[in-house]
Order: C-alpha cells, then sequence, then structure tokens
C-alpha cells in the first residue's frame, strides 16, 4: 500500500513539473487547452518566480540558444543568411515548407512585457513590390531584396536611406514605433506612432519609390491624441478603390472613442491620395491589426484584438451606405482583465455587426488574407488565413461561396515565434511572412 501511494505521489510531482515548466517554457501552446487550464489557475506572477528560480538551468539554456542565433544574426550583417529549413504538418496533416532568413532589424525583448515601450520600436513589417521585398523595422530602417534570393541561401539585402529620423528630431517629436509599411503607384506610405508636446499619435508618411533614398514627407495626420502609452493604436494601410487606400486607428484606450463619429479613434477610414480627405469607413474597432481589401467583391476584411478573449475577423462588404458599427466598447465577446464581464455578447442584438468569426482565448490576431480562386497552394476556393502573435500561428479558415459560412478549419503553428506580418506573393506561390523574435522573414509553401 505504501510503496502504491510513493508511486502516486512521485507520479502527481512528475506530472506538476512537467506542467509547470510547459508554462515557463517560451516553446509552448499557448493554444493548448491543458496549458490554458494550469495557467487559469497558477497566476503568472508565480509562474514566473518559478521560471526564474526551479527551471533557471533549462530556461538559461533555452535563452543561450536564443543568445547565439542572435550573435549569428548579428555577425552576417545584411547578408539575410538562411538559417533553417523545415517541413511542419498543419493540424489537418497537410504538409509545409518553412525556410527562415535574417533580418537586420533589433529583437523583440519578451520579459520586457507586451505593454513596454521598448518593444512598441520591435514590430517590422515588409512589402512585396513587384521583383523585390522591402521591410522597415520598428524605428524606420530600411532594406530591401530580390525576391528571387528566398530561393537561394542569402537574401544580400541592401539598405535605402531615409530622413524619418532626422525629419522627427526637427519636429521634436519621439519616435514610438512604425505601425505598417505600403506600397502603391511608385509611392512608400508608413503608419508612424509618435510622441509630442500634445501626447500620443499616428500619423501617415509618404515617400517617392526609390532604392537609394526615401524622402518622406507628412501625408496624413488625424490630429488625434491620447495621453499615455498603450499597444492600441491600429495604423494598418491597405489598397482600396478610387484612388484611395484604407487606414485603420486603434481606439487607443480612450472611453467611448470608438462609437464617437467625431472621433477617428476606433475607426477604419478612406483616404484619397491626392487630396489627403478622408472618409469613415467602419466605426466601433478596438485594435485592428490586419486589413485587405478584395476588389471582386468590394469587401474590407479586418482583424481586431479583443481584451482577454474575443479576438475577430469582420466582413464589411459595403452593400449599403451606412457605416457598418463593429460593437467596440460596448460589445465584445470577451472579457476585461478585471472586475466586472459589462460587455455585451450579442453584437446583432444591439444594433452591431457580428464578427465573422472570433478567438477566445485570444490568439493576439494579426495580418489576414484572403484568396478566392483555386491554384497551386490554395486548394480550396475562398479561403482566409489569419495570422497571430500570441499563438504564434497561421490559421486557415475555408468558407462557402457567400462568405457566411465557415466549411473548415486549419492551424500551422510555429513553436516560440510571433507572426507580426504575412503576404501571399502568386510569383513564388508561397506565403512571406515576418516573424518578430529573431527576427527573420520566412517563405511558406506546400511540400509537393
Amino acid at each position: 500500500m505504501k510503496k502504491f501511494f510513493f508511486i502516486i505521489v512521485v507520479s502527481i510531482l512528475l506530472i506538476g513539473s512537467i506542467s509547470f515548466y510547459l508554462i515557463v517554457n517560451n516553446g509552448y501552446d499557448k493554444q493548448n487547452k491543458i496549458i490554458l487550464l494550469i495557467k487559469e489557475i497558477i497566476p503568472s506572477s508565480v509562474s514566473r518566480k518559478i521560471r526564474d528560480t526551479i527551471f533557471t538551468i533549462p530556461n538559461l539554456k533555452e535563452r543561450n540558444n536564443f543568445l547565439s542565433l542572435q550573435v549569428e544574426k548579428y555577425e552576417q550583417g545584411l547578408e539575410g543568411n538562411l538559417f533553417l529549413n523545415n517541413t511542419i504538418k498543419s493540424n489537418n496533416n497537410i504538409d509545409y515548407n518553412i525556410k527562415e532568413f535574417f533580418l537586420p532589424f533589433p529583437r523583440l525583448d519578451t520579459r520586457l512585457g507586451w505593454a513596454a515601450t521598448k518593444n512598441s520600436r520591435r514590430a517590422h513589417y515588409f512589402e512585396i513590390v513587384k521583383d523585390k521585398v522591402l521591410a522597415i523595422s520598428g524605428v524606420g530602417q530600411i532594406i530591401y531584396f530580390q525576391k528571387e534570393n528566398l530561393n537561394k541561401k542569402k537574401l544580400n539585402q541592401i539598405e535605402i536611406k531615409n530622413n524619418l529620423k532626422n525629419y522627427l528630431k526637427s519636429k521634436k517629436y519621439e519616435l514610438i514605433g512604425i505601425r505598417d509599411l505600403f506600397i502603391e503607384d511608385d509611392y512608400v506610405y508608413i503608419s508612424v506612432q509618435h510622441r509630442d508636446p500634445n501626447g500620443f499619435t499616428i500619423n501617415i508618411y509618404r515617400a517617392k519609390l526609390n532604392f537609394k533614398e526615401l524622402d518622406f514627407k507628412p501625408f496624413f495626420t488625424p490630429n488625434e491624441y491620447w495621453p499615455k502609452y498603450n499597444v492600441f493604436s491600429g495604423g494598418r494601410i491597405e489598397t482600396y478603390k478610387d484612388n484611395k487606400i484604407l487606414f485603420s486607428i486603434g481606439f487607443a484606450y480612450v472611453k467611448s472613442a470608438a462609437q464617437n463619429k467625431n472621433s477617428l479613434l476606433g475607426k477604419i477610414i478612406s483616404i484619397n491620395k491626392d487630396t489627403s480627405k478622408f472618409e469613415l469607413i467602419s466605426i466601433g474597432h478596438r485594435n485592428p491589426q490586419g486589413l485587405f481589401y478584395d476588389k471582386s467583391r468590394d469587401l474590407i476584411i479586418n482583424t481586431e484584438h479583443g481584451p482577454k478573449g474575443g479576438d475577430e475577423i469582420n466582413l464589411n462588404f459595403q452593400k449599403s451606405k451606412e457605416i457598418p458599427n463593429y460593437g467596440w466598447d460596448i460589445a465584445s465577446y470577451g472579457t476585461p482583465y478585471s472586475g466586472e464581464d459589462f460587455f455585451k455578447k450579442s453584437h446583432a442584438q444591439y444594433g452591431f455587426v457580428e464578427p465573422f468569426k472570433n478567438y477566445t482565448p485570444s490568439i493576439g490576431i494579426s495580418e489576414v488574407v484572403y484568396i478566392s480562386k483555386k491554384d497551386n497552394f490554395n486548394t480550396t476556393k475562398n479561403t482566409l488565413y489569419a495570422s497571430s502573435l500570441r499563438a504564434g500561428s497561421i490559421y486557415i479558415i475555408n468558407t462557402n461561396d457567400d462568405l457566411n459560412e465557415i466549411t473548415k478549419e486549419d492551424r500551422l503553428f510555429f513553436k516560440s515565434k510571433r507572426i507580426r506580418d504575412l503576404e501571399y506573393d502568386e510569383d513564388l506561390n508561397a506565403f512571406l511572412i515576418l516573424f518578430e523574435f529573431t527576427p527573420s522573414i520566412g517563405i511558406l509553401s506546400l511540400n509537393n
């Protein structure tokens, strides 16, 4: 009997130790149901103490491996070396190949926490333009490389000079971080969050496309300010119709601003590329992190972070002249991080647009891509690809022809990754992915 009791106790301790290790180890799947249950039981403050005491040795080993990778990245400079080439399986057992190349940009420091101002400058973006790929760091460094180099062992990156830092300095603006990069009609657009004596704000700057030097000038200024730094700024730029672009702006933690049509916070707007005049496209947004426009359907797709849960994918078919309202900060399928849950759950019941898809627990949803046709990569029509930060994944959603019903779902999980940006390229028949831990740029293709 004593022996049996001893075995039970040892087994419980062993399971508990493994569970603790999974929680404090950076490589675990944050969407795993068992892990989520354990994390509900164990406060984050406790798990951090366990990480820094009981699991000091494995944690240091993992950190040393990561720092070795950082040294390798630093030493190779702008070469953009290939450092990973693996096969991965989706949840539905579809084989993909992922290759990763170094980017020369500063790495994200997860130990500082998601609300750290320093990490605000660690969000990097890229854009494909014809036979080249441009990427911008969170502090405004811009590089490019030939797209064909993604099939080689080095990207051979070239830096493009730009005037952004000098311009901000001349205005006595403090750079908080880049929020997107977009290129259209030989113009480069960037969204920039800065702080000045009025507080925090986000603007768009534009430069004529030039691979030697970019001269950025103010293109759009919302003149909206908020008093304290937060991560709810939005900032995505996307193509649109009628010589306009789309721009998403977060609610910036300003209560009721997303429901106020006199404020641009919590909105998606269109901006005329010639006049910089804007129009409201939709309201009631929290923090739109992904934006996509499909011309054939006249459809705007956006993704946005919920509070604790309730990350959303929203569809705007623009079938009427009414400005759709997506409910924030009244309706959400998430809950507050503390205190009573005051959010309305049903959106439609209160006159808001229901999200096409919501994720609880949160996946830290980021960019979204919609592919309407079948091809060598996409074997099913009408497929959404949504990337995620917290979950380190690409979520694949197949829909019916009317985009009002989900027919199948799949998921690609990348261990110890956060995905900031995502774009499909027809020439390569592959997705380009920006991973922000290292950081690196990945190319994802089907294993045929």
